[in-house]
């Protein structure tokens, strides 16, 4: 089984673990409780949707941004790329669909309504730790990224936005660290502009 591979039963599992301990405490992960905005149940799914499109788009924009700027950044990509290199088209969609169900069952769907945002956003933070010195810069970004997702979760008392803008976060980012070489483009440049500062 590719390396990949496990990666995609893991989430699967996690989705399933994550499923079976809402239903044991009776939670509902797709609705929140207590929504902060009272909207019909079409309008919930149609905003929530709709914000977690712009949120994903954000999101995108600020990592490509991140990336092009900041030391932090490069680093994080130079540690995380050879786990995407690996990944063919195909295990890039499974593994972004399955890592964003099973995530947001369990983090926004179940802790949030729970715990609250803040402790959900702070353990979700901290099970994305990576070696290396970047490690807290991506636990900062992850624990910001889950307040985010559980803020729209809690505004429009809908999962699917939340579950969205994972996915295609998660899809894309994966897709640029596949096929961008920071290392490469610096080297294209030769002389004085390819050296790294």
């Amino acid at each position: 089984m590719r390396r990949w591979g496990r990666f995609v039963v893991a989430y699967a599992l996690l989705s399933l673990f994550a499923y079976a301990l809402c239903h044991l405490l009776g939670v509902n992960p797709w609705s929140h409780p207590e929504p902060w905005w009272v909207l019909d149940d079409s309008e919930r799914w149609v905003y929530s949707a709709g914000l977690g499109l712009v949120l994903a788009a954000l999101l995108i924009y600020s990592t490509r941004v991140a990336v092009k700027h900041f030391g932090w950044a490069q680093e994080l990509h130079r540690v995380l790329r050879p786990v995407a290199r690996g990944i063919d088209p195909l295990g890039i969609v499974l593994l972004a669909a399955l890592s964003a169900v099973g995530e947001e069952l369990l983090f926004r769907g179940l802790l949030t309504p729970l715990l609250g945002v803040t402790a959900q956003a702070v353990i979700f933070g901290l099970v994305h730790q990576v070696s290396g010195p970047s490690r807290w810069v991506w636990v900062v970004w992850a624990g910001v990224v889950g307040a985010l997702l559980g803020l729209l979760f809690v505004a429009t008392g809908s999962l699917l936005g939340p579950l969205l803008a994972h996915g295609l976060v998660n899809a894309v980012n994966l897709s640029y660290l596949k096929w961008n070489d920071l290392e490469s483009k610096g080297a294209q440049l030769g002389g004085l502009l390819g050296q790294r500062g």
